[in-house]
């Protein structure tokens, strides 16, 4: 058997903080969650000292792969390594469950093509397989409504990945074109798009108008779209995300077709509908560190206030969601707990996983010690649970501590 021991510590339950905490693991799985009994530490014990010990956060939706693999629009390094490289920054995050976001569109404003997704997708999957990540690696499928290319690229790629018994593959539905979703507002639209392309007003335009035109002619594909996801979403073969919907209307259309999550929703009518259907809503972690959207659209903690999200993603940032949370819980936004579960249980719910995102006996024991400074959140420590096959190709379970510092020392 395999156990670690963590005490003193701070410990953020599902309903509430736990100071001066005992955690046992034992072979990869959380066994005892309980108050420290003053002379009955276990020896061998990591005293924590009063540091926060967290569940391992997951990030349901994360477009920074990209960026690792092409920094700049004239560098691009080999898949493996990105994968590899992006690796050591979202463990140093405290992400312990990833989703990588890959693209099936082409997009020249972003230097996007299926081909280049593929190939990010299979490095993925390859460093997974390899059995000694430091995350657990998976993937979130983006699909551009109207590229018809890109849904028979995407159909071929889930037809023929490796079987798994665990969830259904992730699949987020989206259009970008401006007028509607992200970009319904056309001032803010205006306004990104001069800044990124250095274009005058009346380019900016031009520009918008001619994608505009462009959305027109691609409806019915969004339509047949929506349907073939719709069946795969209801035969149980995806687990399908409506990404930035804007109304109530919009959410029961996606949620008829087969919809199970509201990622992003652009306004306060859609993130209520959604929850009204039992729908786990989607916001972004970057919009709460930044007071608001980029692009103009109802900011995240005016929901959260409110109780309608579920789970913070890192959208392009991972590490903004271990700070996002801290940020909630310090302004009074919600209490610690509520504000650590948007990126661990409730992000669990939005994945379909059900073995993970709590300090609860029985589940996976992927565990995070945390240090806050000057009110930033520094992760000290982190355990990682694993599974393997012993040689009757039974699952053996244990869990491997990642970074084993003095984290007391460093938290007091």
């Amino acid at each position: 058997m395999t156990r670690h021991v963590f005490a003193h510590a701070r410990a953020v339950l599902p309903d509430r903080t736990l100071d001066d905490a005992l955690v046992v693991v034992d072979d990869g799985r959380i066994t005892d969650v309980a108050p420290v009994i003053p002379g009955a530490v276990p020896a061998g014990a990591v005293d924590l000292g009063g540091a926060l010990l967290l569940p391992g956060i997951i990030d349901t939706h994360s477009d920074a792969l990209e960026k690792e693999q092409r920094p700049r629009p004239t560098v691009e390094f080999e898949q493996g390594f990105a994968v590899l490289s992006f690796e050591g920054r979202v463990r140093a995050a405290g992400v312990t469950t990833m989703h990588h976001a890959v693209s099936y569109q082409a997009n020249a404003d972003k230097d996007r093509t299926v081909e280049r997704s593929l190939a990010l997708a299979a490095a993925v999957r390859e460093r997974a397989a390899a059995g000694v990540g430091l995350v657990d690696h998976r993937l979130l499928h983006r699909l551009d409504a109207r590229d018809a290319d890109a849904l028979d690229a995407l159909e071929d790629a889930l037809a023929h990945q490796p079987h798994t018994t665990d969830v259904p593959p992730l699949v987020s539905y989206e259009d970008h074109t401006p007028g509607q979703g992200q970009y319904r507002n056309l001032d803010a639209y205006r306004s990104i798009i001069q800044r990124q392309e250095h274009l005058s007003a009346e380019d900016a335009d031009r520009f918008i108008r001619h994608r505009i035109d462009e959305r027109a002619d691609g409806i019915p594909q969004r339509v047949r779209t929506l349907a073939r996801l719709g069946q795969e979403a209801r035969a149980g073969r995806i687990r399908l995300l409506a990404h930035d919907v804007e109304s109530a209307e919009e959410l029961a259309g996606v949620r008829a077709a087969g919809a199970a999550v509201a990622e992003f929703p652009t306004t306060r009518e859609a993130a209520r509908a959604a929850q009204d259907a039992g729908m786990p809503v989607v916001a972004g972690a970057p919009n709460v560190l930044r007071g608001g959207s980029h692009s103009g659209n109802v900011g995240a903690e005016a929901l959260i206030s409110e109780g309608l999200v579920d789970n913070l993603s890192s959208d392009y940032m991972p590490t903004a969601l271990l700070a996002a949370a801290l940020r909630l819980a310090e302004r009074g936004v919600v209490p610690l707990h509520t504000a650590v579960a948007l990126i661990t249980s409730g992000a669990a719910r939005t994945a379909g996983l059900t073995d993970r995102g709590a300090l609860v006996p029985g589940l996976r024991a992927d565990l995070l010690v945390v240090s806050v400074e000057g009110g930033r959140p520094t992760v000290r420590m982190s355990l990682l649970a694993e599974e393997s096959r012993d040689g009757d190709g039974a699952p053996v379970s244990a869990a491997r501590l990642l970074k084993p510092a003095d984290a007391a020392a460093s938290s007091r």
